[in-house]
């Protein structure tokens, strides 16, 4: 699971049914969730004399604390609605719009710089548990690295210039 922060590729989970237990888990530790309106989500380990502890680690590093107790100690289902407005969803669409809307961010996501993406993905995950002082720092010595990469460079000057950009990812 930890794997899918760590590779430099935005990883969108598309979800349609139930997320329960480890599915859960994977969905919360995607960068991305695109839901179908039927989706659902749960831990119900406690019902079973299980508390989802390796599932809890990465659903409440999604949804917050409070969020998080709740799905955990009822085990309950949570539709696609409410997980969105935890913040384990992205984005809820009728189940026969589902491929579209996953593939339709995707191919947002991949207009972009893949080192940029890159780059910007391991600093959001690196920063999250930090103190403001320390995410600031870092975000600012990152950023200044960032400038000077060959995308970038690139990037700005097509937008001053008004035209379009071919990536080359470094």
């Amino acid at each position: 699971m930890m794997r899918l922060h760590d590779i430099p590729q935005v990883v969108i989970a598309q979800v349609q049914g139930i997320a329960t237990a480890a599915g859960c888990q994977l969905a919360a530790w995607c960068d991305l969730v695109v839901a179908g309106e039927d989706a659902r989500f749960s831990t119900p380990g406690v019902r079973l004399g299980l508390f989802c502890t390796t599932p809890m680690v990465a659903i409440t590093r999604a949804i917050g604390r409070k969020a998080a107790m709740e799905m955990l100690v009822t085990g309950r289902e949570f539709p696609a609605q409410e997980a969105k407005a935890l913040g384990l969803v992205n984005r809820v669409v009728p189940l026969d719009q589902l491929e579209d809307a996953t593939r339709t961010l995707a191919h947002q996501i991949a207009e972009a710089s893949g080192f940029a993406l890159a780059i910007g993905k391991q600093g959001l995950y690196a920063q999250a548990d930090m103190t403001d002082a320390q995410a600031l720092h870092y975000a600012k010595h990152t950023i200044a690295m960032n400038n000077m990469a060959e995308d970038a460079q690139s990037g700005i000057k097509a937008f001053l210039e008004k035209r379009s950009i071919e990536w080359k990812n470094r």
